[in-house]
């Protein structure tokens, strides 16, 4: 009797554990199987439509300005002089909200849950900076027609409005990245290229030659210089699946453009000289500044 007990014991103990075995067996497939239904495919190229909270730097803009003069009496020339110098403008920052496009792809490297990929992505920024009669300093001197004695003089170039502006930002950034059951964290780095454009509006240039500064240039003067510079990017991003084909997109970026010059030319006639005189002259100069960006970016993806 004992024996048969003793047997009936071992066979059930026999059958817990086998039992035991399959439920832990059973357990480590559900596993495997959710890790088979993760929502981030292996590989998708995308397509996203969103927004940013954007902050521009403008920085200090160098500015170097030259300006030239012929005096005229009654038709006749009776000097010639010039005047240049340095100056550094402080811009400040702005910030404001700006639509954003992306696109791009990733792909899982074989067997892992690591990453790989690039994206494109546009913003329209369209963010200005602007300093209200802003003076660059200057100093020169003049030579009486038939004299070889030049006079010293100083003075400012007035410039009422000068603004810096970035109007697009272009990136190409590729990264690598972590993927989860529903998501993947991304970090990368990569070139830009910005619009930018300088204003110097209602530019005058005065001198101070018998101690009471004089308009030499006439009438205000507007002018203008744009175009295209590189820059770079670094991104930290995460994304979050909502099914197969959609994603959300969370980024920061803090992109600089590299330091850009503005040459500006202007020619000048100022009837209204000092004692009845026509002035004939110049104004010529150059800036130069850079632009730096941070972006917090939100966007609704289709992945294909």
């Amino acid at each position: 009797m004992n024996k048969i007990i003793f047997v009936a014991a071992v066979a059930a103990l026999t059958a817990a554990g086998t039992a035991g075995a399959h439920a832990q067996s059973s357990g480590r497939y559900v596993k495997a199987a959710d890790l088979d239904v993760s929502l981030v495919p292996a590989s998708a190229h995308f397509l996203g439509f969103g927004g940013s909270y954007n902050t521009m730097n403008f920085g200090n803009q160098s500015v170097y300005a030259v300006g030239t003069s012929d005096v005229f009496q009654n038709g006749v020339l009776v000097s010639s002089g010039s005047a240049a110098g340095p100056a550094s403008i402080g811009m400040g920052s702005a910030s404001g909200l700006a639509p954003t496009v992306q696109g791009g792809f990733f792909q899982k490297f074989a067997g892992s849950e690591w990453l790989w990929g690039a994206k494109f992505s546009y913003s329209y920024l369209n963010a200005n900076a602007t300093v209200r009669n802003a003076l660059l300093p200057q100093a020169g001197s003049f030579t009486a027609t038939g004299s070889t004695v030049p006079t010293a003089f100083t003075g400012n170039a007035l410039v009422q409005s000068y603004q810096t502006s970035i109007e697009h930002q272009l990136s190409f950034v590729p990264f690598i990245g972590r993927a989860f059951e529903r998501s993947f964290v991304y970090g990368g780095v990569g070139p830009t290229l910005s619009r930018t454009r300088t204003n110097l509006n209602g530019l005058i240039g005065f001198a101070d030659i018998t101690g009471t500064p004089s308009d030499i240039s006439g009438a205000p003067i507007n002018l203008s210089s744009a175009g295209w510079v590189w820059g770079g990017a670094a991104v930290i991003g995460a994304t979050y699946f909502l099914d197969r084909s959609w994603f959300v997109d969370f980024n920061y970026s803090y992109a600089t453009t590299a330091n850009q010059t503005g040459n500006y030319f202007s020619p000048f006639t100022n009837p209204n000289g000092t004692n009845g005189s026509t002035i004939v002259g110049t104004l010529v100069g150059n800036s130069t500044g850079r632009v730096i960006t941070q972006s917090v970016n939100l966007s609704i993806n289709k992945a294909f």
